[in-house]
């Protein structure tokens, strides 16, 4: 008859009450010596404990989140084959008549045919094959590295182990979590899932692999969408003065090699509203408690180039000319579209501008580069009629309209910082600065 083992909490010092947080056995599954059967954890440390012989699960006492102390039974373990037998005391005889009791070989002593009894025994049972199991077969790993697995919500079977017999290392989980961090984002918590759909029973499909530049792009947009509160203010600037100043600089400035485009205007611009309205150059601190404000101007400006969109940074635009400006901007954008733009070409911005004039567009809400709390979108310009109003830009005097060059503007910020009326604010002045190109050069 096989034998019945009682699994206890063994001695864990001055620990009651201890959580089972992994019960890695289930009723039924065959077990070794020193399998893992339950996982405790106390507010110091984490301890699994072990099977101490071989045999067959028969009932697991215990779930998750129930609480254990020392003595407390965790599974009951019913030995098995050969083995159990061994193990177990021989039942009494009823003695023979002239025949003595014989005592038991001793184990692993061959017994000599000579000295075979002569009372038939049953022939010994055949090795018992090893079977797979089901919970016990799972990644190896330290208590620790599953303590840490089980906080961060990762799946230690999806890990690569390249300790000894495969064993989960610290290492072998960083390595797993930095590339689940660099793959396809999934779902947000709390969001449901996109559905699938296979495409392919429609019609003929092709699969493209994002650019690496895009797949991170990706990454960080939704990243701040789903933490940034975004709100997009839109306005117009009546450029038709600037434009006119422009065009008078186009040729001197072709003769230094620079095309002066309207977008570095738009940079002054910015520059000098930054310095009106400094909360729009801040970030939020990690806690949520106080503002960082940056004393430096360096604005990001996005490239379109054809492995995605990039923004390089200009530094200390308050501080340079708009020719030098334009040959900046000129520079970084030829380097971001040969896909070498260094660390220190991307990095230090405080605030963004995202121009589209270039292809078109009437308006469009920006996203907000995270941890910045504001970027400008900049959609192309467009001649309409203006109501003059009685001021001298009408020939005909009071009462006419009178074509104007408009850039559209579109404002978006993170309503955790920044709110309405500041944000109105911000464009009135963006826009009254961009109407006097005078303004800009003082």
């Amino acid at each position: 008859m096989a034998g019945e083992i009682q699994v206890l909490v063994p001695d864990i010092g001055d620990f009651e009450d201890v959580e089972v947080v992994e019960v890695l056995v289930g009723q039924g599954d065959r077990v070794d010596v020193e399998d893992s059967l339950v996982t405790l954890e106390s507010d110091k440390a984490t301890m699994e404990i072990p099977s101490p012989e071989a045999g067959v699960v028969a009932e697991v006492r215990v779930q998750l989140g129930d609480r254990v102390s020392e003595g407390s039974i965790l599974v009951l373990l019913e030995r098995v084959g050969a083995e159990s037998e061994a193990k177990e005391p021989a039942e009494p005889q009823p003695a023979r008549d002239a025949e003595p009791l014989e005592s038991p070989a001793p184990a692993a002593v061959p017994v000599p045919e000579a000295q075979a009894p002569h009372v038939a025994r049953p022939p010994a049972p055949p090795p018992v094959a090893a079977e797979p199991r089901g919970p016990v077969d799972r990644p190896h790993a330290s208590p620790l590295v599953r303590k840490t697995a089980r906080e961060l919500g990762v799946d230690l079977s999806q890990a690569a182990g390249t300790g000894p017999g495969g064993r989960v290392l610290p290492e072998d989980l960083k390595t797993h979590i930095r590339e689940r961090m660099t793959s396809a984002p999934a779902a947000s918590a709390g969001l449901p899932a996109v559905r699938t759909v296979d495409f392919s029973r429609f019609g003929d499909t092709e699969e493209v692999p994002l650019a690496r530049i895009r797949q991170k792009s990706a990454q960080n947009l939704h990243a701040s969408w789903v933490n940034l509160p975004h709100v997009t203010q839109h306005d117009e600037a009546d450029i038709t003065e600037l434009e006119a100043f422009r065009a008078t600089r186009k040729e001197s400035a072709a003769a230094q090699g620079v095309r002066l485009s309207p977008l570095v205007f738009v940079m002054k611009a910015v520059a000098l509203a930054l310095r009106e309205f400094p909360e729009f150059a801040s970030s939020l601190s990690p806690d949520g408690k106080s503002l960082i404000l940056k004393r430096s101007c360096h604005l990001g400006v996005a490239v379109d180039t054809e492995n995605g969109l990039v923004v390089p940074v200009v530094h200390d635009v308050d501080k340079k000319r708009v020719v030098e400006l334009a040959a900046e901007l000129a520079e970084l954008a030829e380097i971001a579209r040969a896909g070498k733009l260094a660390p220190q070409h991307i990095q230090g911005a405080c605030f963004t501008i995202s121009s589209l004039g270039g292809i078109g567009g009437t308006a469009f809400t920006p996203i907000v580069n995270a941890p910045e709390v504001a970027i400008l979108g900049v959609s192309r310009t467009v001649v309409r009629p203006v109501w003059s109003n009685g001021l001298d830009v009408s020939p005909e005097g009071a009462g006419a309209f009178v074509p104007r060059l408009v850039l559209p503007l579109s404002l978006s910020y993170d309503h955790r910082v920044i709110d309405g009326a500041a944000a109105v604010r911000f464009t009135t002045f963006l826009c009254g600065t961009l109407s006097d190109p005078a303004r800009l050069l003082l």
